[in-house]
């Protein structure tokens, strides 16, 4: 297998691009943005995350790595295109039917698909009669079984987003064939560079396997949330109440924040509840739960708002700062932030006095630049200040704790200086 195809060049395309790319494989990277395929062209990238720039820089300047707007042959390909949802909550595939799209013209006897992209159960086989529908003349794992010509398979990433370069090599892979024979050319593929385990179930078991995983870590931080909300109406720290709680042996409870983001845990558990509305009754509350923290935090804010009033300060000079917009620490990914959806939530209702640190970004995005909101450094933030909101636990806000005067409230949402 000497030339390989990742179709969609994101937070988790392009690592895996790179990583088959840095074992001398030819990768063909394809995005629809002419932005990110120049960036990678350039031998740069459009992302946060450590060592990526450094090994996108040598593959391209090896010329293993080439992206491109246009799909081309290859000997295997691999989907890693968004899955959002909808207004309503549902499930949103057609990026998958779009790649499929793009894919289907250059296809050829022999070639393994892998859908990377988190997906509703039954996607693989959706993906499966859309390229049977494009290319009518190859044969497909549903058509004729092992004797298919082309080979497709489901393999979900499972990475952090921080350590992508390592988790993408060290992880284990649940790798799904539609058929035998498309899990062992699947498992040929990602033995090319993966040092974890390849372990091979059937298709819908390998879709379902990584909605459980994140809808198991969404559930679990909801208690937390729940938790912290309880705590702080009867005035006790949640992070001791954890703290002590977790001595327990068989006690592991997660820390709460500001709400839950990312494209995994803030998204996934939906494609659950869409599959099965009746029975979804924990996961569907769960996420309710997260959901709602955002609003919680602004409820914080203008209880603070109404203290300092209280006690002297006019209105119209109180100035607000939120600590962190992106949906987890140390990297410049805003997908289904809540900190974000806080920060511009109090953009809006308080014109003009809200400041925003966030180490990861230069520039604030398209919402907030819309309204009067100013990038600050943090230094700056905390001098100029009445209340801080910390959303987001960056290494750069664990280095400090500042002294506040009685002028200034914080609202710690991390429980890195304090709970109050």
């Amino acid at each position: 297998m000497n030339t390989i195809s990742i179709i969609g060049l994101g937070y988790i395309g392009l690592p895996t691009a790179t990583m088959f790319a840095s074992r001398r494989l030819r990768v063909i990277g394809v995005d629809v943005s002419p932005y990110v395929v120049d960036t990678i062209n350039r031998g740069n990238i459009h992302i946060v995350e450590p060592e990526l720039d450094i090994l996108v820089q040598a593959a391209v300047g090896a010329g293993y790595l080439r992206a491109t707007l246009h799909a081309e042959a290859a000997d295997a390909f691999i989907i890693a295109v968004p899955t959002p949802l909808t207004g309503d909550k549902k499930p949103d595939v057609s990026y998958i039917e779009a790649a499929a799209r793009s894919i289907a013209p250059v296809l050829k006897l022999g070639n393994v698909v892998i859908l990377e992209s988190t997906s509703p159960v039954g996607t693989t086989e959706r993906l499966a009669e859309w390229l049977a529908e494009f290319r009518p003349d190859l044969s497909f794992p549903h058509q004729r079984g092992d004797a298919s010509d082309i080979r497709i398979a489901h393999c979900p990433e499972r990475v952090l987003p921080g350590r992508v370069a390592h988790e993408l090599v060290a992880n284990d892979r649940i790798i799904g064939g539609m058929t035998r024979t498309c899990s062992e050319a699947a498992v040929a593929l990602y033995k090319l560079v993966v040092q974890g385990d390849c372990i091979v179930t059937d298709v819908r078991t390998a879709e379902m396997c990584k909605l459980a995983e994140n809808s198991f870590r969404d559930v679990n931080i909801a208690y937390a949330n729940e938790l912290s909300i309880i705590c702080d109406q009867q005035g006790i720290d949640v992070w001791e109440v954890i703290r002590l709680a977790n001595r327990h042996p068989r006690v592991n409870i997660l820390q709460p924040g500001c709400g839950v983001g990312g494209h995994c845990i803030a998204v996934d558990p939906w494609f659950i509840v869409d599959s099965a509305p009746a029975d979804t009754q924990l996961i569907r509350a769960a996420r309710h739960v997260n959901d709602s923290k955002p609003a919680w935090v602004s409820l914080k804010v203008d209880r603070a708002v109404e203290e300092l009033t209280r006690s002297g300060v006019a209105l119209e000079d109180i100035r607000i700062a939120c600590l962190g917009i992106t949906y987890k620490a140390d990297i410049d990914d805003l997908r289904e932030s809540p900190a974000l959806e806080i920060a511009e939530d109090l953009a809006r209702r308080y014109d003009q006095k809200i400041a925003i640190v966030e180490p990861n970004l230069q520039v604030l995005p398209d919402h907030l630049e819309q309204t009067n909101a100013t990038l600050l450094t943090l230094d700056d933030a905390i001098a100029q200040s009445n209340i801080l909101v910390l959303l987001v636990e960056h290494a750069e806000f664990k280095r400090v704790r500042p002294e506040l005067n009685r002028r200034q409230k914080l609202i710690d949402t991390r429980g890195i200086w304090g709970a109050k």
